[in-house]
């Protein structure tokens, strides 16, 4: 999981059950993001890995595209790995760090995650109430004692 800089809001947003991704699969979510006022959308992939999470912007640094360029694919055949659905890149799921395909040694930007009572949280950023997808719903996590 990614550390958060103190100067961060620390206020969790729930973005899905800890049991709505398997092991070694990612999954994306369209969520609202509140930047100088205004909705943007921000799109975003979080992998899981037995109890972990790793959560990054769902854009591949080598020429800006969606992991999901021409299908629903995060991960390679195993699951170890991030696979960019474009050029095969392959990431590293706990760093981020692209480790083989046009993009060798640039990175992913994370994205920070908590896990609450079974709930994966975004922390760190301001959500606009309701999710982009009216099929994910994303809420404050009002008791999470953070």
């Amino acid at each position: 999981m990614t550390e958060i800089a103190p100067t961060q809001p620390l206020v969790p947003y729930v973005v899905c059950g800890l049991n709505e991704i398997p092991s070694k699969r990612a999954k994306d979510f369209r969520l609202g993001r509140i930047e100088n006022g205004e909705v943007k959308h921000w799109s975003i992939v979080i992998y899981r890995l037995g109890q972990q999470v790793y959560g990054y912007e769902n854009q591949c640094p080598h020429e800006g595209v969606g992991f999901d360029f021409g299908g629903e694919r995060f991960v390679n055949d195993n699951g170890s790995l991030l696979m960019c659905g474009k050029h095969g890149a392959l990431f590293n799921p706990g760093t981020g760090e692209c480790i083989d395909g046009p993009c060798v040694g640039q990175s992913l930007k994370p994205v920070n995650l908590v896990v609450l009572d079974d709930d994966v949280c975004i922390v760190g950023v301001e959500l606009a109430g309701d999710d982009i997808d009216e099929d994910d719903e994303v809420s404050l996590c009002e008791d999470a004692g953070v």
